[in-house]
């Protein structure tokens, strides 16, 4: 996986340009089609004798295709498993499922699962060859690589009681693994943990990850949850399936290459209960036969909240694997009825043309998403806008948000047109000042409002960056805005203006409202706005929300310093979850009430963890911010009113040290600060419950934005 500096994009809201993110996807195979119950295709290739096997299969694996085709989607969840049983002719396995049963990988058992280590040394076969599923020769280093998971023996118990089953389980693991790694596999499936314990398990597998960077390890966890209004809350706590894995990766130390396959069951816990997991770092969801329901057609079909959950996956990149006996014979036959005389279709090619089914009739990704995709979960650090001046790219990137313009052209008018009564719209010339004019889109979204309103504007750009000040003049020059726009190169924090402004416009909000220092920039600015003048925006709310993300954890923590654990990242926010409604935090109004009022701010929260969301983990906070430009006229990216389309500002996220484990019905008491110096301007917070945390960055010690 890439180093958490790649995963670091400077600077940015959002970054003009981004690497893609780590891929790992299990490639897929065959040009098909997957539709319910559909005739099998014509794929019949001839199969030469067993000492040509190998060469026929990589004939077979060279075609790749996933479940199908959806505009924008190249995500792992195009690819679709199947568990299979131990079998020791490994081509086979291949080529039975990949190529009869159009599957893209196989979840196959490395190790026979009759042998344990004791038996074979009481035999004498202590020295003897390991009973793994065939020589690495057996499939080229790509084949292991792409279209193999490896499946641990599901027998081992290391938390066993019987100290010979225990030592038994301990060096089966660490042999099987052993295996997986040399034959270069991506994943393992790890069986789910036995018993309340896990310890010894957890500790094991942690020695492991401990000497490998190369494998990720898949924890099978199955999808449990009590209903809280039939079951007393001390047995919640011991049957939530999620408080097994979180005492396995507490154990792991929260390690990065450690995930979960979700076994799915044929009763689903509440929605509530299910978004914890889209924070978690989920890789796969095992879909058993017994989950599916038989349709009109006797072909199988999922009900309604799990054709939501697969759905859920397919968007959070969760790959699907199908698993268990086919229980719909009568799919099975029609499909062989239908296929080619010499082949024989997969008895689970129903489950799978279903599951591509589902895939296939997902609504495309909006043209928005499809941009956005590569920034997804990745750690950008905030603007410094005083401190550094932008880049032409970055620029252009927040031009291109006609959305924000829109607005701050509609805030314009109706300030206009409020400013000044018709019967002197033709006499009367209105002073409008941009402050952080940029390149000039404020400029010509306020002149297009007076256009519009039919009201006369002078206009005075002010803009501290001299590169973007050799652009406004170029662009007042083609547009004929000489005798209209007077451009200042000025901080506008010192420049004395000859005339007082009627209309203030801004754009300085960061995705946190006042994090790129709008409050301290107005301020200075504020000196030269008629007592009775308007500022767009008049107003801006910052707002703080929960969230489970361990990817977002994973990539700071990987920088192992306290500094970054203590920095604000903005973040295009997908494989979290929102564990409870955003509240506001702090509010800036201008013009200011007061010239004594102090920018410092301080706020205490209570988060109400929903009973029955069960237990979570909560890695940090969201920050978001909404506006109001001018009366009805706001923008945004709070969640419940965050303004469609717009993409100029991603969420802001704050980190937890130590993650904090919340309970069901629990309250979270978070405490934050806005702090004010002579020369930065920072924020500090903490958790006062459940459990206490430190206090992050104090006194701006990590992170700052610089006056």
């Amino acid at each position: 996986m890439p180093s958490a500096d790649n995963n670091l994009l400077q600077p940015g809201r959002i970054a003009a340009s981004s690497t893609k993110p780590y891929q790992n996807p299990l490639p897929p195979l065959s040009e098909h089609t997957h539709t319910p119950c559909s005739k099998s295709l014509d794929l019949s290739i001839y199969i030469a004798p067993n000492s040509t096997k190998l060469s026929v299969l990589e004939r077979v694996v060279s075609a790749k295709m996933p479940l199908g085709e959806r505009s924008g989607d190249k995500s792992e969840s195009r690819y679709c498993g199947v568990e299979t049983d131990f079998n020791d002719d490994m081509p086979q396995v291949l080529h039975f499922n990949l190529y009869t049963g159009s599957f893209d990988f196989v979840v196959a058992p490395l190790m026979d699962p009759s042998y344990r280590p004791s038996l074979a040394q009481k035999d004498g076969l202590g020295s003897g060859v390991l009973p793994f599923a065939g020589s690495d020769l057996v499939l080229s280093p790509s084949q292991w690589s792409s279209h193999v998971v490896g499946k641990i023996s599901s027998w081992i118990d290391l938390d066993s009681e019987d100290e010979t089953l225990r030592i038994d389980s301990e060096t089966t693991l660490k042999q099987e693994i052993a295996w997986a790694s040399h034959l270069s596999l991506q994943a393992c499936l790890l069986p789910a943990p036995k018993g309340t314990s896990c310890a010894n398990y957890a500790r094991c597998v942690n020695q492991i990850l401990q000497g490998t960077n190369n494998i990720q390890l898949w924890l099978r966890i199955p999808l449990v949850k009590p209903d809280v209004d039939s079951i007393d809350a001390k047995s919640v706590t011991l049957d939530d399936s999620w408080e097994s894995w979180n005492s396995f990766r507490l154990l792991c130390e929260h390690h990065g290459q450690l995930s979960v396959a979700l076994d799915i069951l044929s009763t689903l816990p509440s929605t509530n209960s299910l978004g914890r997991w889209f924070g978690e770092p989920v890789r796969a969801a095992i879909l058993n036969t017994d989950c599916f329901l038989t349709n009109s057609h006797g072909c199988p079909c999922l009900s309604k909240r799990h054709q939501m959950l697969i759905s859920g996956f397919f968007n959070h990149s969760i790959q699907i694997i199908i698993s268990g006996n086919s229980v719909h014979p009568k799919a099975s036959m029609d499909a062989n009825n239908n296929s080619d005389k010499d082949s024989q279709r997969h008895p689970l090619r129903p489950y799978l043309d279903y599951v591509g089914y589902l895939y296939q009739r997902m609504d495309p990704l909006p043209e928005q998403e499809r941009f956005e995709l590569g920034y997804r979960d990745f750690l950008q650090s905030p603007l410094q806008p005083l401190m550094d001046n932008l880049e032409a790219q970055t620029y252009e990137t927040f031009e291109k948000d006609a959305v924000k313009y829109i607005q701050y052209q509609r805030a314009v008018s109706k300030a206009l047109l409020d400013r000044v009564p018709d019967e002197e719209a033709s006499a009367k010339t209105i002073v409008l000042m941009v402050v952080g004019a940029g390149r000039g889109p404020l400029v010509r979204a306020s002149l297009q409002a007076a256009e519009e309103t039919g009201r006369r504007l002078k206009v005075y750009a002010v803009e501290k960056n001299p590169n973007a000040v050799v652009t406004l003049h170029a662009l007042v020059k083609l547009e004929g805005w000489e005798d209209t726009v007077t451009i200042v190169s000025s901080d506008m924090r010192h420049w004395n203006a000859p005339e007082k402004a009627d209309i203030l416009v801004s754009e300085l909000l960061g995705s946190f409202g006042d994090n790129e220092l709008s409050p301290e920039c107005l301020d200075g600015a504020q000196r030269f706005l008629q007592e009775d003048g308007i500022s767009i925006p008049s107003s801006y709310t910052s707002f703080l929300q929960p969230v489970t993300a361990s990817k977002l954890y994973n990539d700071v923590k990987a920088h192992k310093d306290l500094v970054h654990f203590e920095t604000a990242y903005v973040v295009k926010l997908h494989n979290v979850a929102r564990l409870a409604p955003s509240q506001p935090v702090f509010t800036f109004t201008h013009p200011k009430r007061s010239e004594h009022e102090s920018n410092q701010r301080f706020k205490k929260l209570n988060f109400v963890i929903p009973s029955e969301t069960g237990s979570a983990m909560v890695h940090g906070f969201a920050g978001y911010f909404d506006a109001t430009l001018y009366k009805d006229v706001h923008l945004g990216i709070e969640p419940s009113t965050a303004t469609p389309n717009m993409f100029s500002w991603f969420a802001i996220f704050f980190p937890l040290r130590a993650p904090i484990c919340v309970g069901p019905g629990s309250t979270l008491e978070v405490h934050f600060w806005r702090c004010c110096g002579s020369t930065k301007v920072w924020y500090e917070w903490c958790v006062a419950s459940p459990s206490q945390s430190p206090i992050h960055n104090s006194n701006g010690r990590s992170y700052w934005v610089g006056l």
